[in-house]
């Protein structure tokens, strides 16, 4: 039957250049096969493992080695079905697992469910999020996610949009201050505007010197105001910076604060900052990426006091609430479609304006992406599947764990902490045996600094764990040990203390 298929086939062809333009070209049954199998994969070496303590965070291999191992050549031919198999296999194997309950190193870990459903669905249906026609549901699941996080952050109405990270939405708060400061700007573009200015801490995310040297502002006028011992900004600091600026005959025109630092998870004074803003009329951003998740937990809120007053904020559902990367919020206080006007091309081929349904729901517009991906439908579903309740205990959850390794840090020779946290950023120093007794001057910490890399070297190679390490404002090499995953347990934090002993023994 096949073979007398293939021959009416032949016998019907239709030829274009050559090119047989009968059935699909796509084999939908091996297709699905594969992706049937594919996902058992998946599902016994990623979801099944993500809380066995007992599996490495990662197999690490040198890059050259790993060239060799995953067969990186494209070729004229594809490869056969068992063979891609295996590519899966190795690339989970040779992944780091951010799942695991030992991965420390960064600001997003563990594993949710729902939001990896959400992501499974949005994968398959592959769409873009700027048309209603085309995007009908995720569109409105974006519009009452932003809508639920103004709620959050304290406005009684509001704007907002989701991007493709942080670093992102602190680029469009910029792009918008400026817009708001000179509208002109969008089509005359720089020529004949005054030497704008913006402030931001020293403990800022690095993202606000690329935001300012890519938008043409340039790195010189960021202008770093000074931060106290725990990493805040100091206000006084903030109102001397802008009178030198207006001075110096400069236009400032933006403060960015900082809710949750990268390193030390400091939070900026955000009341005392936003009187120096009104005062001087300036925009108030608040790069709220890490930290805003605090706002969902009615005990630890109190950190972010004052963000309703911000004019824009940035949060990232994807770091401590789970929802998986990327899922970034911009939101901005103001509901006048200012980011529409301030970003709007108005593509005549997506977004007429006669079409036969309500075309305010066409609302990729007032993105700087055309293609989008729906990053609120996972934070949705988890949302609904978990309640607010549910991302509340996360939060409390993982401050209380924080806060469970700080004391045993304190109890345990050789644990030194930089400062007491704030949140879930708890940083210290190991120091071996060998310099316990060593007095404290430049050889002492000149040593110092070598041991958390060789350290992480260990622990890397082993697989035991991830934990990240960094020199930070004249502090030698110290550990950032950061609590997310709900996966997290006590016997983790135990773990990871003895783990750093047993690593640095003959340090």
């Amino acid at each position: 039957t096949c073979k007398q298929d293939v021959l009416q086939k032949k016998k019907n062809a239709v030829l274009v250049d050559g090119v047989v333009l009968n059935g699909p070209i796509i084999d939908s049954k091996s297709g699905e096969k594969f992706l049937e199998e594919a996902c058992k994969i998946i599902m016994e070496e990623v979801i099944q493992k993500a809380d066995d303590v007992t599996e490495k965070v990662c197999e690490w291999r040198a890059p050259e080695t790993l060239k060799k191992i995953l067969d990186l050549e494209m070729r004229d031919t594809g490869e056969s079905h068992q063979k891609l198999l295996q590519i899966c296999q190795d690339v989970i194997q040779y992944s780091v697992k951010t799942s695991h309950p030992r991965f420390f190193n960064q600001l997003y870990a563990g594993i949710d469910y729902y939001s990896l459903v959400a992501r499974f669905i949005t994968e398959a249906l592959n769409p873009s999020v700027y048309t209603y026609e085309v995007s009908p549901v995720f569109l409105l699941v974006e519009e009452a996610v932003i809508k639920k996080m103004i709620e959050f952050i304290g406005w009684e109405e509001g704007d907002g949009i989701f991007n493709p990270g942080g670093s992102v939405s602190n680029m469009y708060a910029m792009n918008l201050a400026r817009y708001r400061f000179c509208p002109e700007i969008k089509e005359k573009g720089l020529s004949g505007l005054p030497r704008l200015v913006l402030f931001t801490s020293e403990e800022c995310h690095y993202s606000m010197k690329k935001a300012a040297s890519f938008l043409g502002i340039g790195t010189e006028n960021v202008y770093f105001v000074k931060t106290d011992e725990r990493g805040k900004m100091i206000p006084e600091e903030l109102e001397k910076q802008v009178q030198r600026a207006r001075k110096e005959g400069s236009a400032p025109f933006l403060v960015c604060a900082t809710a949750g630092t990268t390193v030390l998870g400091a939070f900026d004074p955000l009341d005392k900052i936003a009187d120096i803003c009104e005062k001087h009329d300036l925009w108030l951003h608040v790069d709220a990426s890490w930290g805003g998740s605090a706002l969902i937990s009615r005990k630890h809120r109190r950190l972010l006091h004052g963000i309703h007053r911000a004019d824009s904020v940035a949060w990232n559902p994807h770091k401590m609430l789970l929802a998986g990367i990327q899922c970034c919020a911009l939101l901005v206080k103001d509901n006048s479609g200012l980011l529409t006007k301030c970003y709007s091309a108005k593509a005549s081929y997506l977004f007429q304006q006669d079409k036969f349904y309500d075309v305010s729901y066409d609302t990729g517009d007032k993105s700087i992406q055309c293609s989008r991906r729906p990053d609120a439908f996972k934070f949705w579903l988890m949302w609904k599947a978990l309640g607010t309740a549910g991302l509340e205990e996360r939060v409390n959850r993982a401050l209380a764990l924080a806060r469970y390794l700080v004391e045993e840090i304190k109890k345990r020779e050789g644990f030194q902490l930089l400062l007491e946290p704030e949140y879930a950023n708890v940083c210290f120093w190991y120091i071996p045996p060998s310099l316990r007794k060593m007095e404290d001057g430049p050889e002492f910490w000149q040593k110092l600094h070598q041991v958390a890399p060789v350290i992480k070297e260990r622990m890397m190679k082993k697989g035991s764990m991830m934990l990240g390490y960094q020199p930070h404002r004249g502090k030698v090499n110290f550990f950032r040990q950061v609590v997310i995953s709900p996966q997290v347990s006590r016997e983790d934090m135990d773990f990871l203390l003895d783990e750093i002993e047993l690593l640095a023994k003959d340090l």
